[in-house]
């Protein structure tokens, strides 16, 4: 396996590095984090020219990427500057959109790379627990088309969003993979109740409500019962793309505390030079190649057969959150006291590292799941 990228993505990663370096500094990012959109449409639109949410799509569906490794070298570098704007829903809803899609619908595609418009995966549930095939919300046939009744949980970017990608159970069991239907809903169709509040590690999510949300038949993506392969195909690009965004929030974390630990002092000489330091140290970084390794494994294994594709995702998803608590964990710890300020950007990415283990599921999720993929 080659693991050099290729020029025009060290190309774009270089732009997008130079871009965040100088227009997204950690000041820059704090104040639209804790703003009340979470993010900043203006940069959302800049992105897009630069052409970063481009690179999430194939010609075909309107970008110029699509493959695993460009995913993977955007959510790096969007890891590194701890990007709030909406890129992973974008992601995860447009190749949904690209997958299964009517022409009509294909054409939202268009809006997401542009920077025009907000697209939100409304899929999880109160008490789904991860489990993808958990769909308790209810689409049933109305006189004109669909009525949709039921909750969804932390839906990123939801109270912001242009759209949503709605997971509904038309047929089957609560936690049967057939019977589930996916429907592209705007945001302002009547019946629909969203409640905003700020997300720990910043940006902004929505617990949203569906009380007899009536769509018409254009609305359904793809085939009735079906969603469970678009929702798969589709987040399992977001956890590609998390476990890079992790994986570039690690390595400034390493670059933050290696400068640290060059500069402060106890007992007259750099804390550095404490070989207790140096072995921890040299165990993190061991840490973080192995984290390098597994995305680059799963980004290699994205566009190969279900199975292989699936568990390459589990494996990287375990390793991340894995890695990731504990990066969080003796970065901080190496800074001291001083390391839990809100100030210092390290305390930030620690926020975000162990976040990102409880979205699309946690450690202990893909484990087991890495095993009974491994049965089929």
């Amino acid at each position: 396996m080659n693991f050099q990228h290729t020029e025009d993505r060290r190309m774009l990663a270089d732009t997008l590095n130079r871009f965040l370096s100088d227009q997204y500094g950690f000041a820059t990012r704090d104040k639209l984090a804790r703003s009340a959109a979470g993010f900043s449409h203006e940069l959302w639109g800049r992105f897009a020219e630069l052409g970063v949410v481009g690179a999430l799509f194939s010609e075909a569906d309107g970008g110029f990427g699509g493959d695993g490794f460009d995913i993977a070298v955007v959510f790096e570098s969007l890891g590194r500057g701890l990007v709030v704007e909406p890129f992973l829903g974008a992601l995860v809803v447009g190749r949904a959109l690209a997958h299964a899609g009517s022409d009509a619908q294909k054409a939202l595609i268009a809006n997401l790379v542009e920077g025009r418009a907000v697209g939100a995966l409304a899929h999880d549930e109160p008490g789904s627990h991860y489990e993808l095939s958990k769909v308790t919300t209810r689409a049933v046939r109305g006189s004109n088309g669909w009525v949709l009744t039921g909750a969804k949980a932390v839906v990123h970017q939801g109270a912001q969003a242009d759209f949503f990608l709605v997971s509904a159970r038309t047929s089957g069991a609560v936690d049967a993979e057939d019977g589930i239907s996916l429907f592209v809903v705007p945001i302002d169709t009547a019946g629909i109740a969203v409640r905003d509040y700020p997300k720990i590690d910043g940006g902004r999510a929505a617990e949203i409500v569906l009380n007899e949300v009536c769509l018409g038949d254009d609305a359904l993506l793809g085939e009735r019962g079906a969603g469970f392969e678009t929702l798969e195909h589709s987040i399992g690009a977001g956890v590609l793309a998390l476990c890079a965004e992790a994986l570039g929030a690690m390595e400034v974390a390493k670059e933050h505390t290696l400068e640290y630990l060059r500069t402060r002092k106890q007992f007259g000489v750099v804390i550095g030079s404490f070989q207790a330091l140096q072995h921890r140290m040299s165990d993190l970084l061991l840490e973080i190649e192995q984290a390098r390794s597994a995305v680059i494994n799963a980004a290699a294994a994205l566009g190969k057969g279900r199975i292989e594709r699936e568990r390459a995702l589990s494996s990287a998803k375990y390793s991340i959150g894995r890695i990731g608590t504990r990066v969080a964990e003796e970065c901080v710890q190496m800074h001291g006291g001083i390391g839990m300020t809100w100030e210092l950007p390290l305390a930030h990415y620690a926020k975000r590292l162990v976040m990102i283990d409880h979205q699309f599921g946690d450690e202990d999720h893909h484990l087991e799941r890495y095993i009974t993929l491994g049965r089929s």
